[in-house]
Formats: structure tokens, C-alpha cells, sequence
């Protein structure tokens, strides 16, 4: 994976935001045909591969970890950056050499990828059988019943009432511990460098009643924490028919938190201009509910934010990382998106995107150098004018300084005791768990006789800059 490219100061026990593929695990079920599912991209993709997943199931699907052992392949793609797309084509040449040797494997692609270019995909990969939008998943039987006569079937309608509230996800990847709750779709800020508008539709919010019940079986089948999936959580509004019932973010998030005092709620991701005092005092309020806050910045220039589409400056923003502070104090963790070399950035323009970054102190970035994507407003309305050489510098810069910030706002922590959830093995050493605290930091620790679900005491004794180090303690 291309991190210094693409992304940056992914913890290395973290998931979110990753681009590498990511599969559903099997359910061995004998006489039954086997899908097998590939995710790209963000955490509403994973997300909805597990909604597809119990679609198919109902259809007589059973799933496989092993494109080898498939008779049906989904790819869950990824339109948000030309190298996100380029690796679904790559994946699809290794698949074409599967599927000579076995012809009658239908291979389909799903999400945004698949909304962006629709029929032109059939056209352009000959390898597709089947392509269907996310707002189509209800359809894929019937799209795998067609081409299994031998046609190429495609199902792209955008809905604006599917959220797919009563389709209980499969979570066959899982941990056991953490899972995600999508509680609303689509987006309706036009950002003018973002496809998402035209790959998932309009906002629409699901039931608040059938996301509490969610995270009331989750947490009865052992789960210990949810994050509340949207590309916009904030703007989450549901109205009952006869308008008695009115539940905007801070109320759904009250909710949430009140299932049980142990089960964590985080929540994904915040546009600076929805996230109200409401919500952060609801935060503040209740113990369970994280102590962290994705808030994606994308430029720190009041003239690029414009131009972006942004619908706030650089002084409101700032403004917004001082109310988070004053509500919720100075540990809360932040983290942002920022893109470098946006259409005729400057250098000066690049040097306020650092300053706000030291500004607003973030605990870690999502950072990408610009990719202009076909359709959106920013390619009809302005050249992508900044040399690719100054994109990938003014990246490295702005890596340079996250790595620090990181580093410096993780050492704040040595000696302090904080409460973690375990998650799993570390990656590094079977000797080792890991887990997050509060504020979404991977802490690692020797496993002892502890368990994944445990919430342990971790005193931090050291750190690196995306990762805590420390020893069990036990506080009465």
C-alpha cells in the first residue's frame, strides 16, 4: 500500500480508511453455492458488503474467504481517488486468469466505482457480469439469475428512501468485539472535489428505533462497541409519519449510549458545519460515548475552502476545534482529512493548511495528494493546474508534520492509565493484545490471561507515534 502517496498515520492495528481489500470470512454450508466478497475503500463499503452478504444468504449463498473457491466474486469499489479505482482494475486482470479456468464464475461489481461508471464498465472490464449501485442490493439475486442465462445484467437506480434498516448484516469478518451501524446514506454537500453525491444518492436517515435494536443484539451477542456509520453523522434527522417523533444526532447518539454503560459508541464522519454543542455535550455526558471526533479540514485556506465548497473558512473551523476543546478538553481526540495541491493552491495557501494543522493539534490525518475525479464540480469547473512533483512535496510536508504532532500528542499519555477494549492479537507478537483507549489510540500491551471484549487498565510506558505502549495495572 502506497502510504506516503495515499494515506498517512494509519495506527498498525487500524482498519479505517485503508484501501486494501478487505473479505468476508466462511460459512461452510454444504450443497450451497459460495460467494466471495472483496471491499474497497471506506467503512461504508465494508459495511455494506456485510448487507450483501445477508442478501445473498437469503438467496441460498454461503460465503468463502477464497476467490479460488468461489462460484461468485463481488468487488465493493471505491471511486473516490483514480488509485482506488485502479486497483479494483488491477484485482480484475488477476481475476480474468481465475476465471478461464473456470467459466462459469460470474464475477460482479458493486458501490461506487460501479455507480460512476455504470454500462461504460461492461464495455470497459469484459470480465463484469454484473454491476449494481449501492442502492441496489436488494436486486443482486435477480442481477446473478440473469446473468446466469448468459447476460450481462445492471442495476444502478439511486434510491432516496433505501437504508436497508431491516436487513440484519453478516458479520462474518468480525472481531466479536467492535462493529459498524450504518444509520444513514448518501450525502447532500456538493463538495466539488467528491464523487459520493453522485455514487450514493441523497441523504436519507434510517429508523432510530431499528438502530437501537441493532446495537441491543450486538451488544447481547458479545459485542462491546459500534461506531455509528454516515457519510455525514451529523446531519442525521428522522421525522416519524405523524410527526410526533422528531430525533436529530444528539438524540439518536443519547440513545445509543443509553443500551448499556458498556457498550462503547464512536461515530463516523463529522462535517465541521453539522457538528453541534448539542452533540458535544450529549459526548460529554455519557462515559461510554468515545472521547474522539473525525473532523476532515481538506485545506486550511479560507479562499481554497471556497473553491471546495466547503461552506465554512478557515477561521470558522478553527473555531469549531475550540468548542470541541472548551466542551469536551484538551485529550478529546481529533483527528482530519486534508488534500494537498487542490486546483491553483499556492504556497502561501499550502502553508496555512500546516498552520492550522499545528493549530488544531490533531492526534492523526487522512492525507492525499488531489486526484481530480470525472463529474465532479472541481473537474467542470477548474483545472488541475498543480504540477504532480508539488502535489507529492506539499504531501510530505504535511505527513512530516502530522508524524510529529502524533508522536508529541501520544507522549502526553505516557503514565497515564487508560481504559482499553481489547480487541485482538498485535500483529506484531502473539505475546501481545491491542486495543483502543478513549480517544481511538491503539494500545498494546502483553496479553496476561486477558480476552478479547475484556476492558483492561493499561498504565502507557512508552509510545511511537501511532502507537501506545504500556502494562496492565489494576485500580481499585
Amino acid at each position: 500500500m502506497e502510504r506516503f502517496t495515499e494515506l498517512t498515520i494509519l495506527q498498525p492495528e487500524d482498519k479505517e480508511g485503508i484501501e486494501e481489500p478487505r473479505t468476508l470470512g466462511d460459512e461452510l454450508v454444504e450443497g450451497k453455492k459460495r460467494l466471495y466478497i472483496e471491499s474497497y475503500g471506506c467503512q461504508m463499503n465494508f459495511s455494506d458488503s456485510e448487507i450483501v452478504a445477508a442478501v445473498m444468504r437469503n438467496a441460498g449463498f454461503a460465503t468463502t474467504s477464497s476467490a479460488d473457491e468461489a462460484d461468485l466474486i463481488f468487488l465493493n469499489t471505491c471511486a473516490i481517488r483514480d488509485n482506488a479505482e485502479q486497483k479494483v482494475r488491477n484485482r480484475l486482470k488477476q481475476l480474468n486468469t481465475l476465471k478461464k479456468k473456470k467459466p462459469e464464475l460470474m464475477v460482479g461489481m458493486l458501490g461506487c466505482m460501479a455507480e460512476r461508471l455504470k454500462t461504460k464498465l461492461l464495455e470497459e472490464e469484459q470480465i463484469v457480469d454484473i454491476v449494481a449501485g449501492p442502492d441496489a442490493y436488494r436486486d443482486i439475486p435477480k442481477l446473478v439469475e440473469e446473468a446466469e442465462t448468459g447476460q450481462k445484467a445492471v442495476n444502478v437506480f439511486l434510491s432516496r428512501e433505501e437504508t436497508y434498516a431491516d436487513i440484519a448484516p453478516i458479520r462474518l469478518n468480525s472481531n466479536g468485539v467492535t462493529a459498524f451501524i450504518s444509520i444513514m446514506r448518501g450525502c447532500d454537500n456538493m463538495c466539488s472535489f467528491c464523487v459520493v453525491p453522485f455514487t450514493r444518492g441523497r441523504e436519507r436517515s434510517r429508523d432510530p428505533h431499528s438502530i437501537v435494536r441493532e446495537a441491543e443484539q450486538l451488544f447481547n451477542d458479545g459485542y462491546r462497541e459500534v461506531t455509528l456509520l454516515g457519510q455525514n453523522v451529523d446531519s442525521y434527522k428522522w421525522e416519524s409519519e405523524n410527526g410526533e417523533e422528531r430525533v436529530n444526532f444528539a438524540h439518536l447518539l443519547e440513545r445509543v449510549a443509553l443500551v448499556n454503560p458498556d457498550l462503547r459508541v464512536r461515530f463516523s464522519t463529522s462535517h465541521p458545519k453539522d457538528i453541534t454543542d448539542e452533540v458535544l455535550y450529549t459526548m460529554a455526558k455519557y462515559d461510554n460515548i468515545c472521547n474522539y471526533i473525525h473532523l476532515p479540514a481538506q485545506s486550511g485556506n479560507s479562499r481554497i475552502l471556497k473553491l471546495m465548497n466547503r461552506t465554512y473558512d478557515r477561521e470558522w473551523y478553527l473555531g469549531k476545534i475550540d468548542r470541541i476543546r472548551a466542551i469536551l478538553g484538551d485529550d478529546c481526540g481529533i483527528s482530519h482529512d486534508m488534500i494537498s495541491g487542490f486546483c491553483s493552491e499556492t504556497e502561501e495557501e499550502h502553508q496555512d493548511s500546516l498552520t492550522l494543522m499545528e493549530y488544531a493539534r490533531f492526534d492523526y490525518g487522512y492525507m492525499f495528494a488531489y486526484s481530480e475525479r470525472p463529474g465532479t464540480l472541481a473537474a467542470k469547473k477548474y483545472a488541475d493546474d498543480v504540477p504532480e512533483d508539488v502535489k507529492k512535496r506539499r504531501l510530505n510536508e504535511i505527513i512530516a508534520l502530522q508524524q510529529r504532532m502524533s508522536l508529541e500528542r501520544n507522549q502526553r499519555h505516557i503514565g497515564k492509565v487508560q481504559r482499553v477494549l481489547v480487541e485482538g492479537t498485535s500483529k506484531r507478537s502473539e505475546d501481545d493484545l491491542f486495543g483502543r483507549n478513549d480517544q481511538n489510540k491503539v494500545v498494546v500491551f502483553p496479553r496476561g490471561s486477558h480476552q478479547k471484549g475484556d476492558y483492561v487498565n493499561v498504565r502507557v510506558t512508552d509510545c511511537t507515534a501511532a502507537t501506545l505502549l504500556g502494562q496492565v495495572v489494576n485500580i481499585e
